[in-house]
């Protein structure tokens, strides 16, 4: 059952939080509040009763201990990038920012490794690595702001995952603060573990539901020379989705295929000032595909041969090949602020669809369809090379009573449709508060009950993170 926020049993325990943490790191001043009330997740807003701001696990463990015996709720939040609410204090309470746990603590390079905290920016940990031959793949689109820890509640992904895998390939070993206050390690850092149950990846991709994240050890691989990368024109975007099992049925294991539809690169040019790529009439959507490796000779084959395979489904001739590192860069601020663009150009709902990428054309299909049956008009692009389809229903001229009402039922006919291709509904965003109610959906009684029994085993006073992913009992 869930517990109600108990706002002055918050306020009562003021004093004890500023002795912990200290006073600077402690705020009820309302323009702070609102600063954490919300986060990328269309238009939702909750305050929370106080901000804390940690340095340390020990300091994270003395706050818990306070709100595990008082009943207070608690919620974690990294850099506030989130998709899915899963960082929204919605029940109010304490939120629980890791700001300020932002330093890298070791590059071991005999190893092949990194222990960091979980404050620090994806792009900084990437960067910081790379200086020393070294790569962390997972790269999802707000990496220049979202934290490492972040990343870690979600199992974020992103365009690199087609080749390398998610956030969990990478996490070796995790220091992780329970809602009891007990502090664990929940594996070791070594490349294989098979020593009882995996605490590690049960933490990886639980939303900061069932402990906090203080320190992480990730495995690193040897960075790629060099990438080559194209935008391919096609004339209908079921056929542009119907090449992507084409080009891994042909032998080729691209590092990054991305695909979008029209109005998405449109919306993204106006949105970023860069027609880096004239759209001509007639294109439904591109792909853009990436290969690295440390042989160039290669990869232009590569390039070349998959530029061959997707020639035969409706593409135009005019294929554009990046000639340098200002038009990678270009091509890939487009891709990747697409989701910026959507917001910026309406009122919108984002589903993180996934399925088997040779089922991409018919969910592609049952999308638009289901937006003709309720009226709504979505727009569509993802990492296509994993069956990640991010889409988009736009408000535009709906009204509020379609919005908040038959609307839902469309977004269940999408979800029951990827559940029919053998896919699930969400990628790489989580649940979270939004996408919580068509969980039934894809788990059955059975496997949602083992679910709230290990978030009852975790925390048995249901104060961290509740309500996320399911309604506790």
């Amino acid at each position: 059952m869930l517990l109600t926020p108990d706002a002055p049993s918050v306020l009562q325990q003021l004093d004890a939080f500023r002795a912990i943490v200290g006073s600077d790191y402690v705020s009820v001043d309302p323009e702070v509040l609102a600063h954490y009330a919300s986060d990328e997740t269309e238009d939702l807003h909750y305050l929370p009763d106080v901000v804390l701001k940690p340095r340390t696990a020990e300091e994270i463990s003395a706050i818990l201990k306070i709100c595990n015996e008082h009943r207070i709720l608690v919620t974690p939040r990294g850099g506030g990038t989130g998709l899915s609410g899963g960082a929204l204090p919605h029940l109010g309470g304490v939120l629980l920012s890791t700001e300020r746990m932002n330093s890298i603590l070791e590059i071991d390079e005999r190893n092949g490794q990194v222990t960091t905290e979980p404050g620090v920016i994806t792009e900084v940990l990437q960067s910081a690595v790379r200086e020393r031959g070294l790569f962390y793949p997972p790269d999802p689109s707000s990496r220049g702001t979202c934290f490492i820890g972040g990343n870690i509640a979600e199992n974020s992904g992103g365009p690199k995952a087609v080749k390398y895998g998610v956030v969990k390939d990478y996490v070796l070993n995790l220091e992780v603060v329970l809602p009891t206050g007990d502090i664990i390690w929940t594996g070791a850092n070594v490349l294989k573990n098979a020593t009882g149950y995996n605490l590690t990846q049960l933490v990886v991709g639980s939303e900061g539901t069932l402990g906090i994240v203080t320190k992480i050890v990730l495995r690193l691989i040897p960075h790629p020379r060099y990438d080559l990368l194209m935008l391919v024109p096609f004339r209908s975007a079921e056929q542009a989705c119907a090449a992507v099992s084409a080009v891994f049925q042909a032998g080729y294991t691209p590092s990054a295929l991305e695909f979008m539809e029209r109005d998405a690169l449109e919306w993204v040019m106006r949105f970023v000032d860069d027609s880096i790529v004239p759209l001509e009439e007639g294109i439904a959507a591109h792909l853009l595909i990436e290969v690295d490796g440390n042989d160039p000779d290669v990869l232009m084959k590569e390039l070349e041969g998959i530029a061959g395979i997707v020639q035969g489904f409706d593409c135009s001739e005019n294929i554009f090949f990046a000639e340098d590192a200002q038009q990678k860069e270009q091509l890939w601020k487009l891709r990747r602020r697409v989701g910026e663009a959507v917001k910026a150009n309406s009122i919108y709902k984002e589903e993180d669809t996934v399925v088997p990428r040779a089922e991409l054309p018919v969910l592609l299909q049952g999308v638009k369809a289901i937006g003709s049956k309720y009226g709504f008009h979505s727009v569509c692009y993802g990492h296509a090379g994993d069956g990640n389809l991010h889409v988009n229903i736009i408000k535009g001229d709906l009204s509020d009573e379609a919005w908040n009402g038959s609307l839902k039922e469309g977004i269940r006919e999408i979800f029951q449709l990827v559940k029919q291709l053998g896919g699930t509904i969400s990628g790489e965003h989580g649940i979270g508060l939004v996408q919580k109610e068509y969980l039934p959906i894809v788990f059955d009684a059975v496997q949602l009950q083992l679910m709230r029994g290990i978030k009852r085993l975790f925390d048995p006073n249901n104060i961290l993170n509740p309500g996320k992913i399911f309604d506790s009992e």
